[in-house]
């Protein structure tokens, strides 16, 4: 078996500082192996994506594939959760054997950014092996993903809240506080803008008509969590500046935005979802534009291990390692599930027509959720402090 090529630890350093391609020209080394082990996840991706969308007649040949509960129409939906079990069970096996690790040189460091080639079998098998369990295990398995899927959301939340909140305090902690106050304001107003522009193309394009109760409260309400933000990051017991409401103000109407994209083909509020219905250039782009975010999104918050801390260490011992091993595989992990959900569209009872992610009422409301939650969890973030000193001197 391949051990990867023996790097020092002074050696570590320089490739730390290097060029992203001095990471993949050095084996064995953990900065290139999340670039790997990122690309991985994009093939299962991909294998998933072909499955649903043109493997149902292969898929058919199979007999383990018979007893499928919908009928052949769902071999399609099987596809997608056989796929994502498989690439689950790897990350999560990857998740057990280096959770722990603290120092570069160790043997699971080793593990972790090497022996590419034992992780390719083992890959290999374990993308296999789901196609030979029964179709009751399948399912089971889409039902435990819905929850799987749901943990990825909250981790990747509170990674978002966290940098947002490390940017601000990065703009707070310059020495030239007047110039920054500049910049401040300027991106403050630039978010602004954009979230009031964005409220009122959603306004636009899927308020047709006044009967599009539901639309109508997903906007109103997205505005108004904006103004509760802002209010309550402005008071003078919290005085938490208005940079960080004016960016969660970004996330929550691109949530919303996503949400009421996910509404399915032909209900009337929806004249941007009318055009899905038949597949062009632009389907085709929007499909692997937001398969490409969703690997970005799961490869960007494994990397950020300290994201539950609600701040960022830079300061690390020199043997130390660059980014919890075991939080980027249990992310990865709980990202195969993510995505099965986004390919089924969260129901794993029905399937999704080709070039489509992510469409249907089940879609529209986590999303939905997730965007309140995500306002819930800011805003606790911001009065936690007050409400627990309060406490405290009681």
């Amino acid at each position: 078996m391949e051990t990867g090529t023996s790097i020092d630890k002074n050696g570590y350093e320089g490739i730390k500082n290097g060029s992203w391609f001095s990471q993949f020209r050095n084996g064995c080394n953990p900065w290139m192996a999340r670039y790997v082990y990122g690309l991985i996840f994009l093939l299962a991706n991909l294998l998933a994506w072909a499955l649903r969308d043109y493997g149902r007649g292969a898929l058919t040949e199979m007999r383990k594939f018979k007893n499928c509960k919908e009928g052949g129409e769902c071999l399609g939906t099987e596809g997608v959760l056989r796929v994502s079990l498989g690439c689950f069970l790897f990350y999560f096996i990857m998740f057990l054997s280096t959770v722990g690790t603290s120092k570069t040189q160790s043997s699971r460091d080793k593990w972790h950014s090497g022996w590419w080639f034992a992780k390719l079998f083992m890959w290999l098998g374990l993308t296999i092996f789901p196609f030979l369990l029964p179709s009751s295990i399948i399912q089971l398995y889409g039902e435990i993903a819905h929850f799987g899927a749901g943990v990825f959301l909250l981790i990747q939340l509170i990674s978002i809240i966290s940098f947002i909140t490390w940017l601000n305090e990065c703009f707070q902690a310059q020495k030239d506080a007047e110039r920054c106050h500049v910049h401040v304001m300027l991106l403050a107003t630039t978010a602004y803008t954009v979230c009031i522009l964005g409220v009122i193309l959603m306004y636009i394009w899927y308020v047709p008509d006044p009967s599009c109760l539901l639309n109508i409260f997903f906007i109103t309400w997205t505005l108004f969590l904006i103004q509760l933000m802002t209010s309550i990051s402005l008071h003078p017991k919290i005085n938490a500046g208005f940079l960080t409401p004016a960016l969660m103000g970004l996330y929550i109407v691109f949530i919303c935005w996503c949400a009421i994209r996910s509404e399915p083909v032909g209900e009337t509020c929806n004249r941007k979802a009318e055009g899905s219905s038949r597949t062009d250039w632009l389907t085709i782009i929007s499909f692997v534009v937001a398969l490409l975010a969703m690997v970005i999104a799961t490869f960007s918050t494994g990397v950020d291990s300290q994201c539950f801390q609600f701040r960022k260490d830079e300061n690390h011992e020199e043997d130390e390692i660059p980014y919890g091993y075991g939080f980027f595989h249990f992310v990865f992990a709980t990202g195969a599930m993510y995505f099965a959900m986004l390919l089924v569209g969260w129901n794993i009872h029905h399937s999704m027509k080709k070039w489509t992610i992510d469409v249907g009422w089940t879609s529209t409301w986590v999303r939905i959720v997730n965007e309140w939650l995500a306002v819930g969890v800011y805003i606790w973030m911001l009065v936690a402090p007050m409400v627990l000193k309060s406490r405290q001197t009681t």
